[in-house]
């Protein structure tokens, strides 16, 4: 699973999910992607499976390119803890990820097969997502 290495912070604020990705919203590497089209934090382990599950479909054959990183720390208090007594530890990390960010991104694979692997990556993830294709998102940007 994903993690950072070293943190600045322990730990950190919440913060707010408002507005659209302005960073790493066009297909950069690959010729296929996978858009966010709503706001969520996404889990190291819901990444990791994505990831699995795409790997598996294209059998290991093309590239996949992982384009989201979970560096938020979140923290939970232990089950039937009072209130107070300070922040809880953290237990996961999450990735931020914003409505229009490329999560994912795939190449060396015909298109068929890149939309079934990113269909199955995408049953993976809490959030409604979109397959696109480099030119697509080349279009927006310009």
């Amino acid at each position: 699973m994903l993690l950072p290495k070293r943190v600045k912070y322990r730990r950190v604020q919440r913060g707010r999910l408002t507005g659209k990705a302005l960073r790493g919203n066009t297909v950069s590497h690959g010729d296929f992607g996978l858009v966010a089209l709503e706001p969520a934090w996404i889990k190291s382990n819901q990444i990791e499976a994505a990831r699995i599950a795409m790997t598996r479909y294209i059998k290991r054959g093309g590239q996949v390119w992982i384009k989201i990183f979970p560096d938020k720390p979140v923290t939970e208090k232990p089950a039937e803890t009072r209130m107070g007594s300070g922040k809880g530890s953290p237990e996961y990390w999450v990735a931020v990820v914003k409505p229009g960010r490329v999560m994912f991104e795939i190449a060396g694979v015909p298109e068929e097969t890149a939309r079934e692997a990113m269909r199955l990556a995408a049953n993976k993830l809490p959030i409604k997502c979109k397959f696109v294709c480099k030119e697509e998102t080349d279009g927006e940007q310009k």
